[in-house]
């Protein structure tokens, strides 16, 4: 036969951690998340569209046309890469790039992805050709640019108006 005792402390303490419990999972549950920073720069992905389920070549398309970029029906390229596990300063400027549409290979280091390359059709005042490439992981896009041809030509965010030198 067993005897337990119980104090009142003991059933407090209890009580109190409990509660404690409850209020903690009741807050993560009803606050929104905080959007994510980049410094003291916020940043976030563009609005509506829509970066998930890209798995055929007319996704792809889909993709870029909510841009508003007409592309040719058939990738120009379509290469498996690997995104390194530590960044030289080019990959950090290009990542950067990424950031500023809301995306983050750092994420993805050490993973194999697809990138398709797309020449495009409509880029306005381009001379020569601008191609538009896609960084695919498991059927959702995680980074891409257009990019001139031209060795001293431009690469920028999908939207057409982030600009880097290349």
């Amino acid at each position: 036969m067993f005897v337990y005792s119980v104090k009142a402390s003991t059933v407090r303490f209890f009580g109190i951690l409990m509660l404690s419990v409850i209020t903690l999972v009741t807050l993560v549950a009803l606050v929104p998340a905080a959007e994510p920073t980049m410094g003291s720069v916020r940043y976030s992905p563009v609005a509506g569209i829509n970066f998930a389920k890209i798995r055929t070549n007319d996704d792809r398309i889909a993709f870029l046309a909510q841009f508003g970029w007409e592309v040719e029906t058939l990738p120009k390229e379509e290469v498996s890469v690997t995104i390194p596990s530590e960044f030289d300063r080019v990959f950090v400027g290009y990542n950067q790039l990424q950031k500023q549409q809301g995306l983050d290979l750092g994420k993805y280091r050490r993973k194999t992805v697809m990138r398709y390359t797309y020449v495009v059709k409509n880029f306005p005042d381009a001379e020569g050709t601008v191609l538009a490439n896609l960084l695919v992981y498991r059927g959702r896009v995680i980074g891409g640019d257009l990019c001139s041809e031209d060795p001293q030509g431009f690469v920028r965010g999908f939207d057409g108006k982030i600009r880097t030198t290349v």
